[in-house]
């Protein structure tokens, strides 16, 4: 079994060939996307095709004027990616994409407004055209990423809301429960914590053989536990809530919950704690403080209960991505920028390599410092070859 990790940075996405008992990485070559820079990843059931959303616009509100999906063919052998058919056009900056269980619709959401979007794929794994919608849907606000559950009858896409500002409110968050019948979405539910105020998930993963899903919940550092429905539908409360956090002290208004995976086996799910807030000190904007770290949860087999086992340092700031490899030995971490510190040092952006053991906890291995120049290191993921 053959593994290769992608690693974005702005319009560059670059492979590299995965040591697993060696803890290591070797880059081997990259390829531009169309479009600007690459926004979200995500591969075929087949792992024939992988396919890159888009977009010269930016995290928050910056919106952009281009925006595109576009399909890669992945060479069987070493994971190489070479452009495959014509790109879509999109009608915003893109946030997160997906394909569903079927791997025959490209599903694809939108932040800034808030949207949802479904592309047909061609039998060959090319883009196809837009499935329009039953109706108009409740797309909520901030979308943040958009799966559909096993059995491929719902989507879900979660909303995060937004933090109140000094001149304006609190948006809330919530999932937003979508029908889903031959790429035909329809309204089926809005699941929120109280009126959403409170609540800001950013994404969440679903258990492998049991119907729980994991979420995480980026505003308030949490993750929270919900049962799915035999139909792919959410109750409205979710079983357990558990802080993520080392010190609970550190929330706050740039402490965040990052991206989320339960680990191959099922027995444990890891998330990210990430700040990047800074403080002008001395006429320069340096890091405030504040956690960077990967959670570790042990997930209880009976009852889907997670409890906090590790929180191990990211030694670097802001880990946006993450990704385990499919025989659930070894975790990469990506930070999304370089950051200045108050002794004058700066911390470089990097992919952060760590040994997961049979508890589940992991060892810190080997960082590898990477330079983004003067774009972000956006996503990374990890492929298996066919």
């Amino acid at each position: 079994m053959k593994a290769v990790f992608y690693q974005s940075i702005g319009p560059e996405l670059a492979r590299y060939d995965v040591d697993v008992d060696g803890v290591a990485l070797t880059r081997r070559d990259a390829v531009t996307t169309p479009g600007a820079n690459v926004q979200y990843v995500w591969p075929h059931p087949s792992k024939k095709y992988l396919y890159v959303v888009s977009s010269d616009g930016g995290p928050g509100t910056i919106p952009g004027t281009k925006h595109v999906a576009s399909a890669f063919r992945i060479d069987p052998a070493s994971g190489a990616l070479t452009p495959h058919g014509a790109t879509a056009a999109l009608p915003s900056r893109p946030v997160h994409c997906s394909l569903d269980r079927s791997g025959e619709y490209l599903l694809t959401a939108y932040n800034y407004p808030s949207n949802i979007t479904v592309h047909r794929l061609k039998p060959d794994g090319t883009i196809g055209d837009l499935v329009a919608p039953r109706e108009k849907l409740d797309a909520g606000i901030f979308a943040h990423q958009v799966l559909t559950t096993p059995g491929n009858k719902t989507a879900i896409m979660v909303t995060r809301g937004n933090n109140p500002e000094a001149n304006k409110l609190e948006d809330p968050g919530a999932l937003k429960v979508y029908g889903f019948k031959e790429g035909v979405l329809s309204n089926v539910a809005s699941i929120q914590r109280g009126n959403g105020i409170g609540f800001g998930p950013r994404h969440f993963d679903i258990h492998p053989s049991k119907p729980w899903l994991f979420l995480s919940v980026e505003r308030q550092s949490e993750l929270h536990v919900y049962r799915l429905n035999d139909d792919g539908t959410l109750p409205r409360d979710a079983m357990f809530i558990k802080n993520a956090l080392a010190d609970r002290t550190n929330l706050g208004h740039t402490q965040m919950a990052g991206a989320i995976q339960i680990h191959p086996n099922g027995r444990f799910v890891y998330m990210t704690n990430r700040n990047s807030g800074t403080e002008e000190i001395g006429g320069r904007k340096v890091f405030k403080g504040g956690e960077n770290n990967v959670a570790v949860f042990a997930i209880d087999p009976a009852t889907g209960e997670p409890t906090l086992i590790q929180n191990i340092e990211a030694r670097t700031v802001h880990l946006r991505t993450f990704a385990i490899d499919p025989t659930g030995r070894l975790l990469i971490a990506a930070s999304i920028l370089p950051m200045a510190m108050r002794d004058g040092d700066t911390v470089p952006a990097a992919l952060v390599l760590y040994r997961i053991g049979a508890d589940g906890r992991l060892e810190f291995a080997r960082k590898y410092d990477v330079d983004t120049g003067r774009f972000m290191q956006f996503w990374t993921g990890i492929v298996t070859l066919p």
